[in-house]
């Protein structure tokens, strides 16, 4: 069995900047490419009507609340693969991953079927307005069934990227991306299915890769980490350690993610052009925030595998370059597309609502200028995931998601007078005060002690 050997040098005794560049890289054409199933969505019902675009920006929050609990398994599972790795047992690395499969699979079979069930009643209690009410139900309704597949991508992926290797399921997505860019202007537009076509593209899309993956993990059994039927059998063990560090990210990401449906309430209320304002300008500030979290998912595997080890030290260092080289990213990236006339011009390519471009444009503006703060968040984020510490980062998310953002966006609301713009300004004020609190946290040196016990 092989186990990506060059990989696993580079990362543990190579140059650190070197293996930053190796993992972040890929995983950032990557985030691009996952973040393009989204905004192909978005440019072309932009283009169909507001309506349409409202009713996607309202229900995306629901869906990702769920993606993001089976993800926490999924990051768990790339966390503890690593540490194996690092400590040199394949075989153990081999039996998680099995374990992992196992579990998300099962998680996405149910969250798919109920969540088609319960959509109209998840759509209505969100507030849809009537004229896009059953736009977002169909295609909320047809999304889901897309989670089997998209589970199925991350897990190849957490495999991948444990031992280093992030450019296998970055070509991966990039034939998805290639599948939805065609399927979305035929479905939605030459056979005019508008909402439903816009769901059954993203599902084919994400389908065509899956298939792919698992016949890669189920066929390559000179792989050291693929799928074997002696390990699919739950062991208690393995899944008590899967849940301990899995069930924080898990429960965590989604509680944050049902706060983005409250926050979405929150704009709603302003109306359906503030919505689509809203759903615009998060997609193309999480295009802006690309390095900084590829450099992120680079400091989760470096730590990792390096904690595995027991060089602790060389897993700071690699913490600390990863936290520079993004902030510079952000800083310079960031100061560009806030001008007024960048964000403009890039909002501009996903509707021509002009009610709609001056707030879109205002809110990226305004996210983009303080991006660099994601830079701390992201890659000290991935310190503690990749040592095992997932509960720290989730709970800071949480704070500033719950207590930070509503407390802010209250503030500006109701003693400002701000308007909409009380949701701009409460993103980034919560986003800058939990990068501190993260900061703070890493000088403690919590994360020096790996809490992932090395079984033999």
């Amino acid at each position: 069995m092989k186990l990506s050997k060059g990989n696993r040098d580079l990362i543990l005794h190579g140059s650190l900047v070197k293996a930053v560049f190796a993992i972040a890289i890929p995983v950032v054409v990557n985030s691009f490419l996952q973040t393009m199933y989204n905004l192909t969505d978005t440019y072309w019902l932009g283009q169909l009507s507001v309506d349409y675009l409202a009713a996607i920006n309202l229900v995306s929050p629901v869906q990702n609340t769920v993606i993001n609990f089976g993800s926490g398994v999924t990051v768990a599972g790339a966390v503890m693969i690593s540490q194996y790795i690092g400590a040199g047992k394949p075989e153990m690395a081999r039996k998680i991953a099995n374990q992992i499969f196992t579990v998300a699979m099962l998680f996405s079979l149910l969250c798919a079927s109920v969540m088609a069930v319960a959509t109209p009643g998840i759509v209505g209690w969100m507030g849809a307005a009537p004229d896009y009410f059953d736009h977002a139900v169909t295609y909320m309704r047809l999304v889901v069934l897309d989670m089997p597949f998209l589970f199925m991508v991350n897990i190849y992926q957490s495999i991948r990227q444990a031992q280093g290797d992030t450019v296998r399921p970055m070509l991966l997505n990039l034939l998805g991306i290639a599948v939805n860019m065609v399927l979305d202007p035929l479905l939605m537009v030459v056979l005019h299915w508008n909402a439903a076509g816009a769901a059954l593209a993203t599902v084919f899309a994400k389908m065509v890769p899956a298939c792919i993956a698992f016949f890669l993990l189920c066929t390559r059994r000179d792989e050291a980490i693929c799928f074997d039927r002696r390990f699919l059998r739950p062991d208690a063990a393995c899944l008590r350690d899967i849940v301990r560090i899995g069930l924080p990210t898990a429960l965590g990401s989604s509680f944050m993610q049902f706060g983005f449906i409250l926050m979405s309430r929150n704009v709603n209320v302003y109306g359906k052009m503030a919505m689509a304002a809203y759903g615009i300008g998060n997609k193309v500030n999480g295009l802006i925030s690309l390095p900084s979290t590829g450099i992120g998912s680079a400091v989760s595997t470096i730590v990792a595998q390096n904690m595995g080890a027991q060089q602790v030290d060389r897993a700071e260092r690699g913490y600390k370059l990863s936290m520079g080289m993004a902030f510079f990213f952000l800083l310079l990236g960031g100061f560009v597309l806030s001008r007024p006339s960048v964000a403009s011009a890039i909002v501009s390519i996903f509707t021509d609502e002009a009610d709609v471009i001056p707030m879109a444009a205002d809110y990226l503006s305004i996210m983009a200028f303080w991006c660099w703060t994601n830079s701390i968040h992201d890659a000290t984020r991935g310190l503690f995931q990749g040592s095992g510490h997932t509960f720290l980062p989730v709970a800071v998310d949480m704070t500033r998601l719950w207590v930070l953002r509503f407390a802010t966006l209250a503030f500006c609301e109701q003693v400002l007078h701000l308007g909409v713009r009380s949701v701009w300004y409460s993103v980034v004020v919560s986003n800058g005060i939990a990068s501190a609190i993260l900061l703070v946290l890493y000088f403690t040196g919590i994360w020096r002690k790996s809490t992932i016990k090395i079984h033999d």
